[in-house]
């Protein structure tokens, strides 16, 4: 078994980048006025792992969230996986909606890569009178799920790990086209 504390191996690093690699649905928690969290699944993009992006309705509630609390918590994770397969990335971050003055450039980032029925939006479509907005977090730390059946983390009792992804991880993801 390993202590454990923050833990930046290859495997660790690795199995973040899988795991936002391939999911499409993210689970973003904002804070509510009351203090409640909100919790929203959105389907998500990402650019090398560190910023990640989503459309929403500029009046969804989690939007509204963010203009008032853009510090705000995500969760990835395959929810067809079996009990003992699962794997999940527990993510900090703080977000914004895009300003129009960003929207050709980043959107060229956040739609670089869709997939599964999902579509690259213009940025004529997320400005002025359009209900859409683009949407950015970017990554403030990382930390995954190990389960408690974990050959070499696991101590009986599933736990989060805290790490950090490498400056170079981004060219050792598995899929270069996210």
């Amino acid at each position: 078994m390993t202590d454990l504390s923050p833990n930046d191996s290859p495997e660790i690093q690795a199995m973040v980048r899988d795991i936002i690699d391939t999911n499409r649905y993210m689970v973003l928690g904002t804070t509510e006025p009351s203090g409640l969290p909100r919790l929203s699944p959105v389907y998500y993009t990402h650019h090398e792992h560190r910023v990640v992006y989503w459309v929403s309705g500029v009046d969804a509630q989690h939007s509204e969230n963010i203009v008032r609390q853009p510090a705000i918590a995500i969760v990835i994770f395959d929810s067809s996986a079996d009990p003992s397969s699962t794997r999940a990335v527990y993510i900090g971050a703080v977000a914004q909606q895009v300003p129009e003055g960003e929207l050709p450039v980043e959107c060229a980032v956040a739609f670089k890569s869709v997939g599964r029925g999902a579509r690259p939006f213009e940025p004529k479509e997320l400005m002025g009178p359009a209900p859409l907005r683009l949407y950015r977090a970017t990554v403030v730390d990382y930390a995954v799920h190990i389960r408690g059946s974990d050959p070499t983390y696991g101590d009986g009792v599933d736990k989060r790990l805290p790490t950090t992804l490498s400056a170079n991880s981004a060219s050792m993801r598995r899929n270069p086209t996210q």
